[in-house]
């Protein structure tokens, strides 16, 4: 019991936490719609059970052990971040639709866009190992981590989910559509920020 609810902590704590994916959950959402939201959310919890697989796997504590996987993995994810931060920027100037959901972005499209997002994420990729490491034990039955798994990804997508659903309130979005410029370029620049960020913080605290 006392494992569970220190898995279901950390997820909040780590859903709620503002980041790349709530960058990318709410710009979705906003542009295109609810179905483009849930989506990118879906591939958040999609990508999270990857990540989950690895520390299952072992993979995670392999990655942590190895300084050049490690770097490449980082460099990766940050590349991608200023990728979509420079999209989000020069794409700001375009016209939005008046209605939600007719904003261009396929659901395919969105699921990518928040699959990627987190899966290229090492922060990520640390916290699922982190959490396997720190809360669970050699006695911890592997159907109970896998639930610890399912929970953690689940808990993540129901978090942005409910992002989804009150940024496309019709009220919210038209408050974003009046500024709609400057916070798609804020957006843009938070994302070129962290994938900037990304080397900098975590190299000084590689496992």
């Amino acid at each position: 019991m006392l494992e569970l609810l220190t898995v279901i902590s950390l997820t909040i704590v780590g859903a709620i936490v503002p980041g790349p994916d709530f960058a990318v959950v709410l710009r979705n959402s906003l542009v295109g719609g609810r179905l483009a939201g849930i989506m990118t959310a879906l591939g958040i919890g999609l990508a999270l059970a990857v990540h989950v697989t690895y520390a299952l796997a072992g993979i995670g504590l392999l990655v942590s052990q190895s300084i050049f996987l490690f770097n490449a993995l980082k460099l990766i994810g940050a590349a991608y971040l200023v990728f979509l931060g420079v999209t989000m920027f020069r794409g700001a100037a375009r016209e939005m639709p008046a209605e939600a959901g007719n904003g261009g972005m396929s659901p395919l499209k969105a699921l990518r866009w928040g699959f990627l997002t987190n899966v290229t994420n090492p922060k990520a990729t640390m916290f699922a190992m982190s959490v396997f490491l720190q809360v669970t034990s050699p006695e911890t039955p592997l159907w109970t981590q896998i639930g610890y798994g399912v929970i953690m990804a689940s808990g993540v997508f129901i978090w942005f989910v409910l992002v989804t659903v009150f940024f496309t309130l019709a009220p919210v979005r038209q408050s974003f559509m009046r500024m709609k410029l400057w916070m798609e370029r804020t957006f843009g620049i938070l994302l070129t920020l962290f994938g900037i960020g990304i080397p900098a913080t975590t190299s000084s605290s590689r496992p």
